[in-house]
């Protein structure tokens, strides 16, 4: 299903035909520069065509939350995923990241990789 993997200095980006999957390196602090980095991919690799968006997170890492604001903003995200085995991140994700989207239906946390992208398929 991967179609490509780009591997940038704060983590590795897999491609699908409609979905971007970010695994960000431990540790990393996940800014508004990095988040711009993962929008043009999106932009370039979908053509201004609708995409999903899945934060698959493995590692430890902190989150600008600026970042949430600017990908509220674009216009072709059509919904965003965190998929974690944690249960504090999915519980910080599920009552603060999920405020900064308009469309709360657009948001969601799953335990699998596999739920999240059928999730997104379906909303897209």
């Amino acid at each position: 299903m991967i179609t490509e993997t780009l591997e940038l200095e704060f983590g590795q980006v897999h491609i699908l035909s409609n979905i971007l999957i970010a695994e960000l390196k431990e540790g990393v602090l996940f800014n508004a520069e990095n988040n711009a980095k993962l929008l043009e991919i999106g932009k370039e690799v979908f053509k201004n065509k609708p995409y999903g968006y899945i934060s698959l997170r493995k590692n430890s890492y902190a989150v600008d939350p600026l970042v949430y604001r600017h990908s509220a903003l674009d216009k072709n995200l059509k919904a965003i995923a965190v998929v974690s085995e944690n249960e504090l991140i999915k519980l910080n994700a599920n009552n603060v990241e999920r405020q900064f989207y308009n469309d709360p239906d657009s948001f969601a946390v799953f335990d699998s990789l596999d739920q999240a992208i059928n999730w997104i398929q379906f909303r897209i």
